[in-house]
């Protein structure tokens, strides 16, 4: 399927994402993060759990990513692919998160002067759906698994 190459593509080129979390009250929170794809299907994040964000995914663990083309100009963004990802987000413990944490630093190196201080912790999100978009007429939603195939 056209559609998952584009998305793989995407979540690969993607360095910033909108993350969509709900808070205790169910009452959506949306802010910026840095990801770093890890798999089809698993994107990571390297997040202060002093956060808003992180406390909410601590308790919901429930979220969306929004991953647009960061190299698209500013006035063409609504004309150009992004992906809204959906599914669950869970805070990896120290030593458990070796393979993440370096996927992360790869592709954040910078993050790696503040990545080792007590309150950061790498997250992954898990994707449940995708809901692509390309251009008019050009959208497309697909499952996990189709994305794994």
């Amino acid at each position: 399927m056209f559609a998952v190459s584009e998305i793989h593509q995407l979540l690969a080129r993607g360095k910033t994402a909108s993350l969509g979390t709900l808070d205790p009250d169910r009452h959506p929170f949306v802010t910026l993060v840095s990801i770093a794809a890890a798999g089809p299907t698993s994107i990571a994040m390297l997040l202060s759990d002093l956060a808003k964000h992180a406390q909410y995914l601590a308790t919901l663990g429930q979220a969306s990513l929004l991953v647009g083309d960061d190299a698209i100009a500013p006035d063409a963004r609504m004309a150009a692919a992004r992906v809204t990802l959906t599914g669950k987000v869970r805070r990896q413990l120290r030593g458990d998160d070796r393979s993440l944490r370096a996927i992360f630093l790869q592709r954040h190196p910078q993050a790696a002067m503040y990545a080792d201080f007590g309150d950061f912790s790498i997250y992954e999100f898990q994707t449940h759906q995708a809901h692509f978009v390309a251009g008019f007429g050009k959208i497309h939603s697909v499952t996990a698994a189709e994305l794994v195939q």
